[in-house]
């Protein structure tokens, strides 16, 4: 974790990142539907990477219990830290990119990663043989080559998520009614991805090849890296080197501090290929986690996020005037409130998908949908909702409704806690057949995705504009940190609702769902326990932002 030093370097930064003013070159001819030309550069970018990365998630645990025969709650586990080291690696990129690289390199130098990474996913091996994961054999080289793989996309997505971010922040000025449009529209790029992703990848992946799936996603990343290379005059510099002759001075035997940089990541990742295999073995630990070991990627996120705490206290005591050091507490609380809808949200890619695969009747609409693909729904309501709420947060804001960032976030908590309890209801209310309906899972779907559409896109907004100058890197990175620690939760929680199919590989579909009604039943009240207490604490989190 980086310590203040860093930041009082980082302050040469501060001419070129200017937030309060565009570049003299991008201008009205620059512009493309109202907005600058480099958000959809950015839109495609992370459009594709993120057909990449949820491509694969919406496969992982289907193919970790169907393919390899992992136990439901090992899958559960191994999602929630992979996917959470891909949320938390962001906070060194956002910081290397900040002080050395810029965001431009890191950009192209994650996407290497993560192509190189889901065409390693491709090599699948051997199908596990046996009947449950106790009497299962192993291909133990393509469970290793896996692991590689998803390390590779894990320190991938920790140099390019939060640098596409911030590159949308940097596009616009601090004060232009057009930015939370702009990272709506955005948001929406990346869930365009995500939805292509659920039906495309999630098909291939499941009726065709695993390995098919997975090298799908991998050529479409790869594409996603030649348009942004391709599209990149339009950042008019805001994404370039703070110091590029301080890159380019060799570090040792005369290697820059670039390729240093580069060459750092990929020992990195071999770092990550063994964190995502390592328990830890400590007795009180795991009685309190229910009989499961901790991992080592639970044990470094949350000394991670220790020193984030740590750095921020010592920050509010470094000169900065009373708006700031409110604007950086709310901006800390709402990053933190976020891992809590996060470790909700997430359990769409666990216990949603294996309800969905136990307990569901997947026909509607006339198409037989596979378990994976039910993801979709997320991603398409997102897409259908982007436009009207980019069109909405201006008008209120015209009429002075606009509710504050506090307010919006406690409106997530609430709606993704009433999708829990649309699902409960469904689980504790199955068909003739004995299986809940799909529409149910739609319906809620789009609730959770009402929540979504108000704490996501609006907390990459509230990241670039809460934040000051010399941090927003690191703030970015902490935004991703908690969404890795989010990630994490939700790999713990998902655990509740595990359930291990009999001696002859079948699951018994009614204890199944009343275990799904138990389970969404307790999440509902998190949810919406949570919401009502951040809506209390709103008016006070105001005040602290008012000069």
């Amino acid at each position: 974790m980086p310590r203040p030093p860093l930041y009082s370097s980082a302050r040469a930064v501060v001419p070129e990142f200017r937030l309060s003013t565009l570049s003299p070159s991008a201008s009205s001819s620059d512009e493309l539907f109202g907005h600058p030309k480099g958000l959809y550069i950015c839109f495609m970018t992370e459009m594709w990477e993120r057909f990449a990365f949820y491509g694969m998630k919406a496969l992982l645990l289907l193919y970790l219990v169907k393919h390899h025969l992992f136990a439901q709650a090992d899958g559960t586990l191994l999602l929630g830290t992979y996917a959470g080291l891909a949320y938390a690696l962001p906070l060194l990129g956002g910081l290397l990119a900040d002080r050395y690289l810029g965001m431009r390199k890191a950009v192209l130098f994650g996407g290497i990663l993560l192509v190189l990474g889901q065409l390693g996913m491709a090599w699948t091996g051997s199908a596990a043989t046996g009947t449950t994961p106790a009497n299962a054999v192993r291909d133990d080289v393509a469970i290793q080559v896996m692991y590689f793989s998803l390390a590779l996309i894990g320190v991938g997505v920790g140099f390019l998520k939060p640098n596409i971010s911030t590159i949308v922040g940097r596009l616009y000025s601090a004060d232009d009614p057009r930015r939370d449009s702009g990272f709506t529209i955005f948001y929406m790029g990346i869930n365009v991805g995500a939805w292509l992703a659920s039906i495309v990848v999630a098909y291939v992946g499941e009726y065709i090849g695993w390995g098919y799936g997975f090298g799908l996603a991998g050529v479409m990343m790869a594409l996603g890296l030649v348009q942004f290379v391709m599209g990149q005059k339009h950042l008019h510099g805001h994404a370039e080197p703070a110091d590029p002759v301080m890159l380019e001075a060799p570090v040792f035997a005369g290697v820059s501090r670039e390729w240093a940089i580069y060459l750092g990541g990929l020992v990195l990742a071999v770092g990550v290929w063994q964190m995502l295999q390592t328990r830890i073995d400590f007795a009180p630990l795991t009685a309190m986690l229910g009989g499961h070991q901790a991992t080592l990627t639970e044990v470094v996120a949350v000394l991670m996020g220790v020193a984030l705490y740590a750095w921020f206290v010592k920050l509010m005591f470094s000169g900065l005037s009373r708006k700031e050091k409110g604007g950086m507490v709310m901006l800390m609380v709402l990053i933190t409130v976020s891992a809590l809808f996060w470790g909700l949200y997430e359990q769409t890619y666990g216990p949603w998908v294996l309800m969905a695969e136990i307990g569901m009747d997947r026909n509607t609409l006339g198409i037989e949908w596979s378990s994976g693909q039910t993801t979709n729904f997320g991603a398409l309501f997102v897409v259908l909702f982007s436009f009207p709420f980019a069109w909405l947060w201006p008008k209120l804001d015209k009429a002075g409704l606009n509710p504050s960032y506090p307010a919006k976030f406690a409106w997530g908590l609430v709606f993704c806690g009433l999708s829990f309890g649309i699902l409960a209801y469904a689980a504790a209310h199955p068909g003739e057949a004995g299986k809940t309906s799909l529409w149910w899972m739609i319906l809620a779907y789009a609730v959770l995705v009402m929540g979504e559409m108000v704490l996501s896109p609006v907390g990459l907004s509230a990241v670039t504009r809460l934040s000051i100058p010399r941090a927003v890197g690191l703030m970015m990175g902490a935004w991703f940190l908690f969404s890795a620690f989010g990630e994490i939760i939700a790999g713990r929680l998902g655990t509740w609702a595990a359930i291990e199919p009999d001696a002859a590989g079948k699951y018994d579909v009614p204890a199944a769902l009343a275990l799904y009604a138990d389970v969404f039943t307790q999440m509902m009240w998190i949810g919406l326990a949570a919401g009502a207490l951040l809506f209390l604490a709103t008016p006070l989190l105001k005040r602290l932002t008012r000069e």
